[in-house]
């Protein structure tokens, strides 16, 4: 049952957020949920355990899956204890976390990311190079900071430049090729324009581009 507060602050700090619930769906307690996990499938199987804040600043209140579906591309959850539509309407807007689940080595929590030095792909994969020069000095283009980390269908990293201008980076492979925690840093390989400064189209070349004529056959 959902009705019983949990006062745990250690694992109030260490639970990630997985959904926040939306409009009731049908009469039976039935909600839809907007996503903040990759992985519903785990998240909402029945009997799974998600917790909502309560006011209290340390107590977490537990919501069990009794029941969940997809249909068009959206989820529909049923926790315990919400049993018809007056009860699910209660529960509008309210966020929803879970417990860490152990990931796999390609896959990252948002705290991990946050504070994680940008460097270009390129410049790090030349130094790390079999052929590299050994004792060689390489100084990496400094892109600042992950300082954000936006959730949703897709994760967006929010990266904060050293003259304090800020950019959004899709947290994708082909545009984050590494991410090393070890060491502090992950590296991006953007397309030109996308970051401020890196990699834009030469003005001048554009310039004289354009109104030219197409070469001859």
């Amino acid at each position: 049952m959902h009705t019983n507060s949990v006062p745990d602050p250690q694992q109030h700090q260490e639970l990630l957020r997985v959904c926040r619930i939306g409009k009731a769906q049908g009469l039976k307690g039935e909600v839809s949920v907007e996503l903040y996990t990759d992985d519903p499938h785990a998240r909402f199987a029945p009997g799974e355990v998600l917790y909502a804040r309560e006011s209290a600043a340390d107590a977490l209140r537990p919501y069990t899956v009794a029941a969940a579906r997809t249909f068009k591309n959206r989820w529909y959850v049923r926790f315990e204890g919400v049993d018809d539509r007056n009860a699910a309407e209660a529960l509008r807007n309210t966020v929803l976390y879970g417990e860490p689940q152990e990931l796999d080595d390609d896959e990252f929590y948002p705290k991990d990311l946050l504070g994680l030095e940008v460097y270009l792909e390129s410049e790090v994969s030349a130094a790390n190079a079999d052929d590299a020069p050994e004792g060689a000095g390489f100084e990496f283009t400094d892109l600042g900071k992950v300082v954000d980390v936006i959730e949703g269908a897709q994760w967006l990293l929010k990266i904060r430049m050293p003259n304090r201008e800020a950019f959004l980076l899709p947290f994708v492979e082909a545009l984050v090729p590494e991410v090393n925690l070890e060491e502090g840093y992950l590296t991006v390989d953007p397309p030109g324009g996308l970051v401020p400064g890196i990699g834009e189209p030469d003005i001048a070349d554009t310039a004289d581009s354009v109104g030219a004529a197409p070469p001859s056959a």
